[in-house]
């Protein structure tokens, strides 16, 4: 029967010529409700399942085109590093690992960086990519980090991080673990240039990565939901022995605990981040768009035989 089905069905679709009817990706399964959804449109809602309001991953070219104006921006450069300093190997070989990364993401490593202009201001924006083994920081992402920084700094411009990650990546040792002082450097080299740092916590943001970066903003903004801690909760409950409270590490608790300035959605993050990059910088605020007249709010004309106090009419229901 495995003969027939391995072997004798895909020589016949092979002569016919058949195709699947349903692509793999043509649905998504919500992580909270199970509801199945239509991919495209779970992509034309910045991949978020638009009944849970659920926010899942999102690929790095897609989250630069959502925050840049006219979705246009430029990617930054970032030098070349050893790939396996270590020549590690547990199951498999790290360079083997890295090779299949790059071929499923077609990219180098986690990081991901442009220039761009952002609600009339040139800003750079860095995303780490979970995608990319687990957005882990290696020293290869340590560079990008680094370089995209200064890049803000010698432009004096604000730098925006869209943090994902699992940690530090294990296979490179001691030389991931550096990166976290590393970084931290660059966040002082932001400072001393005066180019604002901002943060955007997304799910998961965890390990060393949070032990550095990604908690030294000068605001700290995060998706619903997001996942956000050091060490995990069960090792965290092992440790102290008790249980833990209901949403612990969840944005929406960091944020009650003073640990997140605030929870934006992501539809709204483009709007939230520029409006506070004007705060910070003292910009002008960028005029409103003009609101047109709605039945609620249109000047009713004056009749001049109705009296002054008479009422205009019934109020709308709403």
């Amino acid at each position: 029967m495995n003969w027939i089905k391995n072997f004798v069905r895909p020589k016949i679709r092979n002569i016919l010529g058949t195709k699947k009817d349903v692509p793999d990706n043509m649905w998504v399964k919500c992580p909270e409700t199970g509801q199945m959804v239509f991919y495209r449109d779970v992509e034309a809602n910045h991949f978020v399942i638009p009944d849970s309001g659920c926010h899942l991953r999102m690929p790095p070219d897609a989250r630069l085109k959502h925050m840049f104006d006219n979705k246009d921006y430029t990617l930054i450069e970032f030098p070349n590093v050893i790939d396996d300093p270590l020549k590690f190997r547990d199951q498999r070989r790290y360079s083997d690992r890295l090779k299949d990364a790059r071929l499923k993401n077609e990219q180098d490593d986690a990081i991901r960086a442009a220039v761009g202009i952002m609600g009339g201001t040139e800003v750079v924006i860095a995303v780490q990519d979970f995608a990319f083994m687990g957005g882990s920081l290696g020293m290869a992402a340590g560079d990008a980090i680094i370089t995209s920084m200064r890049e803000a700094a010698k432009r004096k411009c604000p730098y925006i991080l869209l943090v994902a990650s699992g940690g530090a990546r294990m296979q490179e040792g001691i030389l991931s673990l550096m990166q976290l002082p590393r970084t931290t450097v660059a966040v002082q080299e932001l400072r001393a240039a005066g180019a604002p740092y901002i943060v955007v916590l997304t799910n998961p943001t965890t390990g060393g990565v949070t032990a550095s970066y990604a908690m030294l903003g000068d605001i700290h903004i995060a998706e619903p939901g997001a996942l956000i801690g050091f060490a995990g909760q069960r090792v965290i409950e092992q440790t102290i022995g008790e249980k833990l409270p209901v949403g612990f590490q969840r944005a929406e608790y960091l944020q009650d605990h003073g640990m997140v300035d605030m929870v934006v959605q992501r539809r709204d993050m483009p709007m939230m981040v520029s409006r506070l990059i004007r705060f910070i910088t003292g910009a002008p605020a960028l005029a409103e768009p003009p609101q047109e007249d709605t039945p609620e709010t249109a000047e009713v004309p004056s009749d001049p035989e109705t009296p002054a106090n008479a009422d205009a009419g019934e109020p709308a229901q709403g």
